[in-house]
């Protein structure tokens, strides 16, 4: 078993930031990518960022220059750090591991909003 707890997610006016954070604990050997995905009020789930265990970073365009990945691999624990937010960042933010499986954070709420 795999589990993912998130925490950082809450509402802050367009312009603000915010750091997510997701820890992995469970049956783990080793942790290859790690990342984060959101869902925006009725659309489809997307990727916004994702971190190799060798630190190699993805990100989505639509968040490049604002939104930064990291992790921690000692403590299986990634991080995204938001900045510059805009109404349109709003979505329930999931995290992700690749172990043998993806397994997934439980998501936690973002709202920008002035």
């Amino acid at each position: 078993q795999v589990q993912l707890v998130e925490s950082g997610g809450g509402s802050v006016q367009p312009g603000g930031s915010l750091r997510l954070s997701c820890a992995a604990s469970g049956s783990i050997f080793t942790i290859n990518a790690m990342g984060w995905c959101r869902q925006p009020p009725g659309k489809q789930l997307e990727l916004v960022a994702a971190i190799t265990s060798a630190g190699i970073t993805t990100s989505a365009d639509s968040v490049k220059g604002r939104f930064t990945i990291s992790r921690d691999n000692a403590e299986n624990t990634v991080y995204l750090q938001m900045n510059s937010l805009k109404p349109e960042d709003t979505a329930v933010y999931y995290c992700y591991a690749d172990v043998t499986s993806r397994h997934w954070g439980q998501g936690t709420q973002v709202t920008v909003s002035s």
